[in-house]
């Protein structure tokens, strides 16, 4: 009873701000990073995991500094007595309204998204990957912990059974198989999901305590004692979420009731410490990564109203990190990103569950930093899992950039940021970051591919960081998880509701899609064209019905006009009538009613943006951007443009025609029982090896028919023999193939003055079969295009002129089969004058394992 009293007395203390909190260790210590803590984990040198550990865990010395920061920046002593009332009242009563003239959260229920859109596309990737995944192996290790028998293989990776996350995958899945299900309503997935509980109930039951984990509650002791652990509370917050997202979205009762006991065990086991050393002692253990306990801790109490929960969840908030937030100081830089993201997530749960204005504050303070100083253009943050300082990004283009889980996070705190306040800056921030920092952590439609940084370097790929692609079975990464909840709720962020005497709906992201908008009593359809270089305008079109035996009624519909369009050449309409356009950075608001129908085109340009750092020497480093896509250039390294003075950057950049993916061609061969294609390798052309497509060697296989009659048009490659073509490879526009005389080695240079060396007319295969086709060089006739017989990868090929004594040799090396190219220009393609070269350039999401620039050296 001694313990139950004290620790609710701690819950008045932590109301009224009267703790003394340790302070956080501010060191960009390797031990916070995964990846270090995946090293440490196998690693046999116990001197250098204790070094680690040791840097890990400072012991501060000044506690003062932060004694008055929770839960208020500034408390008068009359605040206090109302706060202790507060405290009494969630006792008495079970909890408050909450704060704030929110948006609502439209259901994932009533959104589906069109079939015909990447994100649909995306999604459905996805859910190919949740149904592959086999529930024994993600139970395995719950069970082996729980004593009970474990059919089937466990995961490896971050799943492994020697690996202390090893679980919080398993939460992940619970989290997004919940999303998912509401997304699509898939009873396949429903049954899958269903049975991950109820087996993860049975061991919780079997121990009998509460507890649930793949791995013993004896980490919690080493944890408490301040020894290493790799963060327990961090896989404990993924099973509560899950669980939690299971009871939310599919009304799963058993999940909330094992979500209730295993956050009783927990509360337990705080006080237990509380108890027996002191709150400095839990603020100390803190600096071990707990993931968002704090946010689903609040997010329970929402829901059960016990004020226990809110108690835990305020232990949770960690209070050095957001003390430098609510002193608006900008010294995140040397935090582990992921560690605290979720931490401002938790404590935005705080504002909207107590109504302290100093949460609000503090979120939106820790967006304004993070926005203006720590992220890359693709709106993500962190190099190497840690913040660097501020405004100088500059140095940290590398492989390691932009951890995916912190854009998952960072969009948590955009979303609420942007519920709360209705500005359009948060919502633009939103599409940003999911444009270039979800959709392209994916590799293409690969069920269970997928990256966890995203390279931003010069000649970077995601294929060659240090994780590289991810594999389905064996890596279970911190961002695999994050990863399959990102595109397991891709609709929950489209539209928003404001309730009202007249239903009204924010409409934030232009994806194409379907509501069922029941307060509006009506289907809402969005069908957006996709976005292409050619045609630089966004076009949405809105139509709706009315719900069956609904009555007809009005509403309003708020459109978002982003910051990156301009007025000029904007233009809507409401059933053929023109509507007067508000500036960029607002919204549209319309009267609406069941049949109506509103066009909007908003023009989309080109730009350029510096990237965040306030050295001189770093100005000319910007990013080039096309609305809110993020544009990347086909580069191994090369990032110079030089621009002659021009202030419009559609001076040096030219969109890609639509027509140019029909004359796309890959030229191949078979030999020693390999199929090899005619590749540029750098600058000089060689025969390689088919490699699979999405690679660099996809690319250098890719060339583009430049006919002699510039306005040439065709429809299939078939169409192009007997023309006369010269061959520009794919990712070095404005360069083409040429020969040297015959018998000497083709290359690849500039457009020559002599246009006959670089001139070939394409004709049907010498070898008589009826797929080839044979390339012979204009300026020479009866000399070809030449490879070799029975050769091996990198052989060079040159011009050769006819042989009569090996005639059959001669036809098959000179004959090759023409396919579509390998590679294939994006819809959202251009090209750029570069100091040296043309570079191509397309979004970054669409890159696989090709190697990219993103940032370039832009003078004029």
């Amino acid at each position: 009873m001694k313990g139950c009293f004290l620790f609710q007395v701690l819950g008045i203390f932590l109301l009224c701000g009267s703790v003394v909190s340790k302070e956080c260790t501010n060191s960009p210590s390797q031990l916070s990073s995964h990846t270090v803590r995946y090293e440490r984990l196998k690693s046999k040198n116990e001197t250098w995991k204790e070094e680690r550990f040791a840097h890990n865990h400072l012991i501060p010395t000044d506690d003062s500094a932060w004694s008055n920061l929770l839960p208020r920046k500034i408390l008068r002593e009359e605040e206090e007595l109302s706060w202790s009332i507060l405290y009494k009242e969630m006792k008495n009563h079970g909890g408050f309204r909450l704060a704030g003239d929110f948006l609502k959260e439209v259901s994932l229920d009533d959104v589906r998204l069109d079939s015909n859109s990447a994100h649909w596309r995306a999604q459905q990737t996805n859910l190919e990957y949740l149904l592959m995944l086999d529930v024994d192996s993600l139970v395995w290790s719950f069970r082996k912990t729980a004593g009970l028998p474990t059919p089937g293989k466990p995961y490896g990776g971050w799943e492994g059974p020697d690996v202390e996350l090893r679980g919080h995958f398993v939460g992940h899945y619970l989290s997004a198989t919940a999303q998912m299900w509401a997304s699509t309503h898939s009873d396949t997935l429903r049954e899958k999901m269903l049975a991950v509980v109820s087996a993860l109930s049975a061991c919780q039951k079997k121990m009998g305590t509460g507890y649930l984990s793949a791995f013993p509650s004896e980490f919690f002791d080493r944890f408490e004692a301040i020894k290493p652990v790799w963060a327990p509370y961090y896989t404990i917050h993924k099973i509560l979420a899950g669980l939690l997202d299971q009871y939310t979205f599919s009304d799963n009762a058993e999940a909330l009731e094992m979500t209730r006991w295993m956050v009783e065990y927990f509360y337990n086991r705080v006080q237990k410490v509380i108890t027996k050393y002191s709150v400095e002692r839990h603020w100390l253990s803190l600096n071990e990564e707990t993931g968002g306990m704090n946010d689903v801790l609040y997010r329970l109490f929402t829901i059960m109203g016990d004020p226990k929960h809110l108690l835990l969840a305020h232990l949770f908030d960690k209070p050095c990190f957001l003390g430098l937030l609510a002193v608006q100081a900008d010294d995140i830089s040397g935090f582990h990103a992921n560690t605290h993201i979720p931490i401002v997530i938790g404590s935005q749960m705080r504002y909207e569950v107590t109504g302290d204005p100093l949460y609000k504050t503090i979120a939106t303070f820790f967006m304004d930093i993070v926005n203006s100083s720590h992220s890359y253009a693709t709106g993500g943050t962190s190099v190497s899992e840690f913040w660097s300082d501020p405004k100088r990004l500059a140095s940290t283009l590398q492989t390691e950039n932009e951890e995916s889980c912190t854009t998952y996070n960072m969009l948590k705190v955009s979303r609420n940021l942007f519920r709360w306040t209705r500005e359009v800056a948060y919502a633009d921030y939103y599409e940003r970051a999911l444009t270039n920092g979800v959709l392209g952590i994916q590799r293409g439609v690969e069920p269970g591919v997928m990256i966890y940084m995203l390279p931003q370097g010069r000649g970077v790929s995601k294929a060659v960081s240090y994780h590289q692609w991810g594999t389905p079975f064996d890596s279970f990464w911190c961002c695999y998880g994050t990863g399959i909840e990102s595109f397991s709720k891709l609709g929950d962020s489209i539209y928003f509701e404001e309730e009202g005497s007249v239903p009204s709906l924010y409409i934030i992201q232009y994806i194409s899609s379907s509501l069922d908008w029941k307060s509006g009593k009506i289907v809402l359809d969005q069908k957006v064209d996709p976005v292409v270089s050619w045609d630089p305008y966004l076009h949405v079109t809105l139509t709706s019905s009315l719900k069956e035996g609904a009555a007809v009624q009005s509403s309003t519909l708020n459109l978002r006009i982003p910051i990156w369009t301009m007025s000029e050449g904007a233009k809507a309409t409401l059933n053929a009538e023109s509507l007067d356009l508000p500036a960029p950075g607002s919204f549209l608001t319309v009267k609406w009613s069941a049949g109506d129908k509103l066009t909007l085109q908003l023009p989309i340009s080109l730009r350029t943006e510096p990237i965040k750092d306030d050295r001189p020497e770093y100005a000319s480093v910007q990013a080039i951007l096309y609305g809110p896509y993020l544009l990347s250039g086909y580069s191994s390294g090369d990032w110079d443009i030089k621009t002659d003075s021009s202030n419009s950057v559609a001076d040096w950049m030219d969109p890609v025609p639509a027509a140019y993916n029909n004359h796309l061609v890959t030229f191949s061969q078979d030999s020693g029982g390999s199929t090899f294609v005619l590749t540029n390798s750098n600058q000089s052309i060689r025969m390689e090896k088919l490699s699979k497509s999405g690679s660099d060697a996809s690319v250098l296989a890719t060339f583009r028919l430049i006919f002699d009659n510039a306005s040439e048009e065709i429809t299939t490659i078939r169409e192009a023999i007997g023309k006369t073509v010269m061959l520009e490879p794919f990712d070095r526009p404005g360069m083409v193939l040429v020969h040297q005389g015959t018998e000497n080695n083709l290359g690849v240079t500039d457009y020559p003055d002599d246009e006959t060396k670089s001139t070939f007319h394409l004709v049907a295969g010498l070898d008589g079969k009826d797929d080839s086709v044979s390339l012979e060089s204009v300026s020479q006739k009866g000399c070809y295009v030449y490879s070799g017989v029975n050769y091996s990868s990198s052989t060079c090929t040159k011009l050769s002129c006819y042989s009569a004594s090996s005639e059959a040799e001669f036809n098959q090396a000179i004959s090759f089969v023409m396919n579509k190219g390998r590679s294939e220009y994006h819809p959202i393609s251009f090209f750029a004058n570069g100091a040296s070269r043309i570079f191509l350039l397309a979004p970054l999401q669409s890159f696989r394992d090709e190697s990219y620039t993103v940032y370039f050296n832009i003078r004029r």
